[in-house]
């Protein structure tokens, strides 16, 4: 399967179909290992002159209305639901997503487009009341000016939108980097931008298989005033030591270890199908995917059975196979990952319920939907993100043995239980430490509410209001002698 020619007029000339003279590199389709199309391999001077380009623009673009920005962002978020079928295609040939999934994820992206175009109307300040007779105390939001975001593969639009709505709502320009495993999709999505009228300068975009000098510019530049990365912990860390030379504001939405708590009193009819949708959404390739299976004594075998039924019923295909419900992982790190996993779970006691080879009969990089059963604490996949299709299931006895499992992890990005009782699901709740919480629920992300984590997960907010003031100051303005 190859771009198709409305692709190739969206990517337009920032790609090659065929090995260009200028320094390129190579975009693969990991669902049969053939190359895409070539991008620009570009580095520091590129970078650098993305963020003269961003200074400039942002003046006149801060000075818009929100309406007039608003206006251009809905046209923006009409553009990419128009082409939903064709960036759809996009994300199941770049990233190897099941083809019905990845038409999800452009209209989950375009919804971050869609929110933001009319929360940035809502950016608003308040009045304080005045601590003497002639003056006035008021707070207003402004545009913190030029950011430097990076993003990963595993959504290669919605991670750009989740940062790119609210920078954009609020008045800043961005420069951003996508993973170089998927480039094509940010491609498209800025030359869509550019087509509802976003002016040059206000999106910068650096395509690169370097990241460092990539980073080290949009960290140390002080015109970038905001700098906002999702991807592993290790990289996230080194990025916030990075930042503190100019002093930034800045937002990590990092590495994961979710829990799934399900208790003796959950209903299975709901628990199974939501468990199967945490686990194995995007070949289980998502920083909120259940990543531990803690089921209590009393339910264990009867979950078990029916969450590997259910499991069986995902069809391991190529991405752009109507039928796919398992895609191919994005490279052979990842296979390696799961397989070292999955090996030495099953050395320590582990039994596969189901899977646990790679499907080499669609491909090297198809990996099905496998189930462990009797894992316990000592497994490396406990402690480690698998990012991959295996569902790891241990058995605990109590409810305050399965918060402490749960909570036995320096990650806190998401967790999810499931029981019937309200009273247990408010105060487990409150007890497990993670940013989101999913009761009864196995797939909570929305561009309304705010998506982030605690711990070594991440510091900030996306989406929601709270997404939005990432992107602003806050700026206190005392009027004396006006009054009284």
């Amino acid at each position: 399967m190859k771009l198709t020619p409305a692709l190739i007029e969206i990517l337009g000339q920032d790609i090659s179909l065929t090995k260009p003279e200028y320094l390129a590199f190579p975009v693969y389709n990991p669902s049969n290992g053939k190359v895409l199309a070539y991008v620009r391999e570009q580095g520091e001077a590129e970078t650098k002159a993305a963020v003269d380009a961003a200074h400039k623009a942002f003046q006149a673009w801060a000075k818009k209305t929100a309406k007039e920005r608003a206006t251009v962002l809905k046209h923006w978020n009409h553009l990419l639901m128009a082409h939903q079928a064709d960036l759809g295609l996009l994300v199941a040939l770049e990233q190897g997503r099941a083809i019905t999934e990845a038409r999800g994820e452009v209209a989950y992206a375009a919804g971050f487009i869609e929110w933001f175009a009319e929360e940035g109307k809502r950016s608003y300040g308040r009045t304080i009341p005045a601590v003497a007779e002639d003056k006035q105390l008021v707070t207003i939001r402004q545009p913190i000016g030029v950011v430097g975001a990076i993003t990963p593969w595993n959504f290669p639009l919605s991670m750009l939108t989740r940062k790119l709505g609210p920078a954009l709502a609020a008045g800043c320009t961005a420069v951003v980097k996508p993973s170089e495993e998927t480039p094509l999709c940010a491609i498209a999505l800025k030359n869509l931008a550019l087509k509802a009228g976003v002016p040059e300068g206000v999106i910068g975009l650096i395509t690169t298989t370097k990241a460092k000098p990539v980073g080290d510019v949009l960290t140390s530049d002080e015109r970038v005033k905001k700098f906002s990365f999702t991807g592993s912990t290790p990289v996230g860390k080194g990025l916030y030591a990075q930042c503190a030379g100019t002093v930034k504001k800045i937002s990590l939405e990092l590495g994961g270890n979710a829990p799934l708590v399900v208790f003796d009193d959950a209903d299975l009819d709901i628990a199974v199908p939501a468990a199967i949708l945490s686990k194995f959404r995007n070949s289980g390739q998502t920083c909120v995917c259940a990543n531990r299976l803690l089921v209590q004594a009393g339910i264990y075998d009867r979950f078990v059975e029916r969450f590997t039924e259910a499991a069986s019923k995902l069809k391991v295909a190529l991405g752009w196979d109507e039928s796919s419900g398992i895609g191919a992982l994005i490279n052979q790190k990842a296979i390696d990952k799961v397989e070292r996993l999955v090996a030495d779970a099953v050395a320590k006691g582990a039994t596969v319920r189901l899977g646990g080879t790679v499907a080499q009969s669609v491909g090297d990089l198809f990996y099905p939907a496998t189930v462990l059963s009797d894992c316990t604490r000592d497994m490396t996949l406990f402690d480690e993100e698998i990012f991959g299709p295996v569902a790891a299931i241990y058995k605990f006895e109590s409810e305050d043995d399965g918060i402490s499992l749960a909570n036995d992890t320096p990650f806190g990005l998401a967790a999810y239980l499931f029981t019937q009782d309200l009273s247990r699901a408010w105060r487990v709740g409150a007890q497990l430490e993670a940013g989101m919480i999913g009761v009864n629920d196995g797939v909570m992300s929305t561009e309304v509410a705010p998506f982030g984590g605690i711990k070594e997960s991440g510091i900030g907010r996306e989406g929601a209001v709270e997404g939005l003031e990432e992107y602003t100051e806050i700026k206190y303005l005392s009027f004396a002698g006006i009054g009284g």
